[in-house]
């Protein structure tokens, strides 16, 4: 290691992965604004939030949970010119004032962790 490493690393900082957790919390965020899904989520966060990465493990984990709770809903759409259907996902309408309170959670760890640095 080196000193250029370290100020390398603070200049340049390794994405940070989220955990369950957050990651329903950036899903309802997301699907507030309309439907999505999978691969769209992950290339959303990496555009909007490129500090940020959500592994395919932890997003589909969200999503079972957010079903299972029924605040979210999801459904297959066959999408013009691909050649499988996809697994679009919206939110419950009866769910809605609790993803906007847990969109919220997101937003306000998302500003916290930019002000921080």
């Amino acid at each position: 290691m080196k000193f250029e490493d370290i100020y390398q690393f603070f200049h340049n900082p390794p994405p940070n992965y989220l955990n369950k957790e957050l990651a329903v919390c950036y899903i309802l965020s997301v699907l507030l604004q309309g439907e999505s899904y999978g691969t769209e989520l992950i290339e959303q966060l990496e555009k909007t939030q490129p500090t940020y990465r959500l592994s395919d493990t932890v997003l589909y984990g969200a999503l079972k949970f957010l079903e299972q709770e029924r605040t979210i809903a999801g459904y297959w759409k066959k999408v013009e010119g691909r050649g499988r259907p996809r697994r679009m996902y919206q939110i419950c309408e009866e769910a809605r004032k609790q993803a906007e309170d847990l969109s919220r959670f997101w937003w306000a760890y998302v500003n916290r962790e930019s002000q921080a640095m």
